[in-house]
């Protein structure tokens, strides 16, 4: 078997050739948390223009796939590039659910139940009685 290895000119350069992550990781997070590097960005960029991405939950419509990596990804992707054009792009995490699927599913089990709206539900949990106005 051929050994492509001195097949493949690749640049010589100061990094190695294995990320090793799990101990690198601790140490770039370290020396960030040293550095106030986050505080110093929030810092230099308060009076900036600001930049507001909304962001939404996870998951809220169904199970994890790959698409809502690729959300986090891009506007990750966004929020730096509004940063590094002198935004004021602080990252907050939201809770906007587009059509408010949680609502939408208890909706379709009482439709399952047969029960209508503008009636009211009466269930005791705890010896508490509570009323849901539907």
């Amino acid at each position: 078997m051929t050994n492509y290895k001195d097949t493949v000119y690749l640049p010589k350069t100061d990094f190695s050739m294995r990320a090793g992550l799990p101990v690198k990781e601790p140490q770039i997070l370290k020396l960030w948390k040293e550095t106030e590097l986050y505080k110093k960005l929030r810092e230099q960029r308060k009076d900036s223009e600001p930049f507001i991405l909304h962001d939404g939950p996870p998951y809220a419509n169904g199970n994890l796939h790959i698409g809502h990596a690729l959300n986090k990804i891009l506007k990750d992707v966004i929020n730096r590039s509004q940063s590094m054009l002198g935004k004021n792009a602080n990252y907050v995490p939201g809770w906007d659910c587009h059509g408010l699927p949680i609502e939408w599913k208890i909706e379709e089990n009482y439709r399952k139940k047969k029960i209508k709206f503008n009636q009211s539900l009466l269930f005791k949990k705890n010896n508490i009685i509570f009323e849901i106005c539907l």
